[in-house]
């Protein structure tokens, strides 16, 4: 590696200079620059030794004072904006590595949370796959700073993962909303896409916009009566609907549910055992929660044979749900005796 934690370095495109504070991988690394970080590749940045000394020495300049600078005239349409780049972002920065062939590929993405804001926020951050969650972290974000976050398996992305970001200020304000809470569904295709596209471009990263200013309080003049006002609902982004249209909204319902990993998740060797089971209970709670919805009679549940800890946890969750009348073991050709239905009240 040509570069270690702490060098000195120069952007060679502004000449702007900085340090190493992480080695990303043998072509990457992570720089800081006048206490902002991102990642470079090495190929981007030099050490700075060569530029000092060759660089001429700049006359000294010539002091001004006030009562001697020109007022400047207003130009119309120059009052200050804020950029276009500003907001908070979900950057993702692809980790390359090599295959049997010695052909890049991508191993993983690093999530960041980037705050191009002079705002500082509290946040609630979820991922999910196949929608169950698979990461959790709440924190805060200070103005103008990026946070990682973690990492995705870039074998998830076949799968759409989703993401959901509840955002508050951390010193709230009257006339701002309580909460704002924002999503990103990644569409497999349009990533591949935008990696292609920065690699083109020679570019480290690409950003999604979760939003660009943080939303004011929203007033409901006409509320509830009780006095309920969904006005802070709104503001986080959830969906309204009538009662009596509720399951037109709802996913379609199913009267037998496999639970077997395979049939949960594509990869799944990297799992822990405590893993699978998790993802397996989750999978489970989804669909008994469906089929209340749907007001199901029954619902049968694949678990299979095996060890019996599936089993055996699905049964002992049975036993204290309110909506189940009774449920059984059940005999199907396929699975033999690794089934249980549920008869609901």
């Amino acid at each position: 590696m040509k570069y270690q934690i702490g060098d000195e370095i120069v952007i060679k495109l502004t000449g702007e200079e900085g340090k190493v504070v992480e080695i990303i991988h043998e072509k990457m690394v992570m720089i800081e620059v006048k206490g902002v970080r991102f990642p470079a590749y090495t190929d981007q940045v030099d050490f700075p030794y060569f530029k000092r000394f060759t660089e001429a020495r700049k006359a000294e300049k010539k002091k001004t004072y006030i009562d001697q600078v020109p007022r400047e005239k207003k130009k119309p349409g120059s009052d200050p904006s804020p950029a276009a780049d500003a907001g908070v972002f979900i950057t993702c920065l692809p980790v390359f590595d090599k295959d049997v062939f010695d052909d890049d590929i991508v191993e993983k993405i690093k999530c960041y949370l980037s705050n191009r804001t002079a705002q500082a926020y509290r946040f609630d951050y979820k991922a999910f796959n196949l929608e169950m969650p698979f990461f959790e972290l709440s924190g805060q974000l200070p103005p103008n700073s990026e946070l990682y976050i973690h990492d995705i398996p870039f074998d998830y992305f076949s799968h759409n993962p989703r993401l959901t970001v509840e955002f508050a200020l951390q010193e709230p304000s009257k006339h701002k909303a309580p909460y704002f809470e924002t999503q990103l569904k990644f569409k497999g295709k349009q990533v591949f896409k935008k990696i292609e596209e920065i690699k083109l471009a020679n570019q480290a990263s690409f950003a999604y916009n979760l939003f660009e200013s943080y939303p004011d309080k929203s007033f409901d003049d006409n509320p509830l009566p009780g006095g309920v006002d969904l006005s802070s609902l709104k503001n986080a982004g959830f969906r309204m609907y009538e009662a009596s249209k509720g399951k037109e909204h709802l996913p379609p319902p199913r009267t037998v549910v496999d639970l077997h990993i395979d049939k949960l998740i594509d990869r799944w060797e990297h799992l822990t055992p405590f893993e699978m089971l998790n993802m397996q209970l989750q999978a489970f709670e989804k669909f008994y929660d469906l089929a209340i919805a749907h007001n199901q009679s029954t619902l049968t549940i694949i678990h299979g044979v095996g060890s019996g800890k599936l089993r055996q946890e699905l049964h002992d969750l049975l036993k204290v749900k309110k909506e189940v009348k009774h449920f059984t073991s059940t005999y199907t050709p396929e699975f033999g005796d690794g089934a249980t239905t549920i008869y609901f009240r």
